[in-house]
């Protein structure tokens, strides 16, 4: 199995997601993650998608996701065409002994601390899923309480695939 990212331009109608979101379950296509908002262009919304299964599956995804009405425009974002990000807010258990190891490993990776607490602080990182997923794992002589992720967003690099819709 592999994993493809597929951006979206959709029209922001209400339920636009969830007619996307439905093809997937009714197919039993899996989404490893799904991310929405609006564009520039209040009209439109982005949506970027990870899916995974074997070529013949994400072929078919694709142009099933193509073929609904409200989408205008989908592409893959290739790793090395693309630039890719996700947000992760993470609470770690930490007492005011323990505060200084976290503060350490997230000024390594470049985190914020966003909240301090008695016995917790949370943690904002940003990066892509492999920077994450490294700092999570850092973290394991700390209990995490809580742990939030967006999913992936997406752009292509370059003006070469810019969609303009009219």
């Amino acid at each position: 199995m592999q994993k493809k990212v597929f951006q979206l331009l959709v029209d922001n109608t209400s339920g636009v997601l969830s007619r996307i979101s439905g093809l997937f379950s009714r197919r039993g296509y899996n989404i490893e993650s799904i991310t929405a908002g609006v564009t520039a262009d209040p009209r439109f919304t982005r949506i970027t998608i990870v899916a995974s299964g074997d070529d013949e599956i994400l072929d078919q995804i694709e142009k099933q996701v193509e073929k609904l009405v409200d989408v205008r425009d989908i592409k893959e974002l290739k790793p090395d065409e693309s630039v890719y990000r996700e947000l992760a807010l993470i609470k770690v258990r930490a007492s005011s002994t323990e505060r200084q190891g976290v503060i350490a490993v997230a000024d390594i990776f470049r985190a914020k601390i966003i909240d301090v607490a008695q016995e917790s602080l949370i943690v904002e990182l940003t990066g892509n899923q492999d920077k994450i997923d490294a700092f999570i794992k850092l973290l394991d002589g700390y209990e995490i309480l809580e742990l939030a992720r967006t999913g992936i967003a997406g752009l292509g690099r370059g003006i070469e695939n810019v969609t303009y819709l009219e």
